[in-house]
């Protein structure tokens, strides 16, 4: 099979749309308070800013990746890429909470149907196995870094345009990448059986959705409180309702081939615990910089700077590490400097210096991060056959967004307790909310630590593909 011609140009492509769905989940961090209060929307209620996008986009990113394999994984790209610009202009435009919140979830929707029709594109455009890494080093660049980039994109807007435009600033992206795409890349579909389950597909959305919103419910109401775990066990019934329901269906939505074989299985594992104890670090980070430091918002947005930089760099290298030393060793390194970083944030105080110690423990976790997530894509497409790629591809993202969602509710659950019980003991002074605030920080970061160590045993355990085949999609080899 000879090489795609456009296969460069079309990396370019997919790269900028995959930017602009990763910026997303995190550009509106930092303008959150300015849109608060321009919508007077109530603190309860400031949340869904954030958990309608990334609900929507992991709740139906399984049914997006179906949707893309069997109506072609080209035209669907173009497709989330228009309705993404226009979602975006309906949020950026929104005169009250409602709107925006509509807005953001609509967002989620097209990025549910975007993203893993590009990672499909992705594996389908590159066959050479070394050139395939290094696409796959770029991708992974992209969805390690653009977390951070965001909230640097996010302090910029804010501070010197207008917090709409962390919402308008997608509408030129989008535009320019669905033209350019339509040129340069190729269509693909999937062969065989193109049936739909919906039944799958509304049985984990409804699930997914149920099990977040009862993390949510009991950072307000607390554990014990019906709303929180009535939610959870409706989750558990509805989750495991899809499951059965897929073991028994001609044409699954998850086919659980997907999921069984040993280092996918554990690369979507991990994915998932990655997402638990990752995602809530820039939310509280957030915080410290602003609240604890005075930090504006574009300062706050620079602090993470060298993050995003670390982790470009790392995941370059990561996949150049990958072919020779093989995916479990490359990601176990990266945990270890993960996990090093998070118990560094773990030590921080209301007086720490950023050069002196928020710096060196960003930098570790970036460069951790780059060599999880390079090979951590790699694995979880691993002898994935061509009808089921969208669906393995959907995982990748649904597991982190997923488990981002949950991190983030069950984290600020036990940082709020925390805070909460340290102000009880110590009184109500300026100094003991500051120090309270950041107690319940670093509560969560020890926490975060542990999902960490949980999703570093999932790699030692089950990823076993041997180096010389991680990196080329083919059917893996085990020793």
């Amino acid at each position: 099979m000879h090489a795609d011609p456009r296969r460069w140009r079309a990396l370019g492509v997919i790269a900028i749309a995959q930017l602009m769905v990763v910026l997303d989940a995190s550009i509106v961090n930092i303008a959150l308070p300015s849109a608060q209060a321009d919508l007077n929307i109530s603190d309860a209620n400031r949340q869904w800013m954030v958990t309608a996008y990334t609900l929507a986009f992991g709740g139906f990113l399984l049914l997006g990746g179906r949707i893309a394999d069997y109506s072609g994984r080209k035209r669907c790209f173009v497709i989330g890429l228009v309705g993404f610009a226009v979602a975006s202009a309906i949020g950026g435009a929104a005169n009250g909470q409602e709107m925006l919140f509509a807005a953001r979830a609509l967002q989620g929707l097209f990025g549910a149907l975007l993203a893993p029709a590009a990672l499909s594109l992705l594996t389908v455009t590159f066959t050479d196995v070394r050139e395939r890494a290094k696409a796959f080093g770029v991708y992974g660049a992209i969805a390690g870094g653009g977390a951070a980039i965001g909230l640097i994109v996010g302090g910029v807007l804010t501070e010197y345009l207008d917090w709409r435009w962390c919402l308008f600033v997608n509408i030129p992206i989008a535009i320019l990448a669905a033209v350019a795409a339509r040129r340069v890349l190729s269509e693909s579909k999937a062969d065989g059986s193109t049936s739909y389950d919906i039944p799958g597909a509304v049985l984990s959305t409804l699930g997914l959705v149920s099990l977040v919103f009862g993390f949510t419910q009991a950072e307000t109401h607390g554990w014990g409180s019906p709303k929180s775990w009535g939610y959870l066990v409706a989750a558990g019934f509805l989750l495991v309702g899809f499951v059965v329901w897929e073991l028994r269906s001609d044409n699954p939505l998850l086919p659980m081939r997907v999921l069984t074989e040993r280092n996918r299985g554990g690369a979507y594992l991990t994915s998932l615990l990655l997402g638990v104890g990752m995602f809530g670090m820039f939310l509280f980070m957030t915080y410290y910089f602003q609240l604890i430091l005075g930090y504006s918002a574009l300062k706050t947005g620079f602090a993470f700077l060298p993050f995003s930089i670390g982790i470009i760099v790392s995941a370059a290298a990561a996949s150049q590490l990958l072919p020779r030393f093989g995916p479990r060793a490359t990601m176990l390194t990266g945990f270890v400097l993960a996990i090093l970083g998070m118990l560094g944030l773990a030590q921080l105080t209301p007086t720490s210096s950023y050069g002196a110690h928020v710096l060196p423990v960003l930098t570790a976790m970036a460069i951790g991060m780059g060599l999880i997530f390079v090979p951590l894509s790699n694995t979880a497409l691993t002898g994935v056959k061509n009808h089921d790629a969208g669906v393995a591809s959907a995982l990748v993202n649904t597991t982190q967004q997923i488990g981002g969602s949950l991190g983030t509710a069950l984290l600020n659950t036990i940082a709020a307790s925390a805070t909460t019980a340290y102000i009880v003991s110590h009184g109500v002074s300026a100094q003991a909310r500051a120090e309270g605030t950041v107690h319940g920080f670093t509560t969560a970061f020890y926490w975060s630590a542990a999902f960490l160590a949980v999703a570093a045993v999932a790699v030692a355990v089950l990823v076993n593909t041997k180096a010389e085949t991680a990196h080329d999609g083919a059917p893996a080899h085990f020793g």
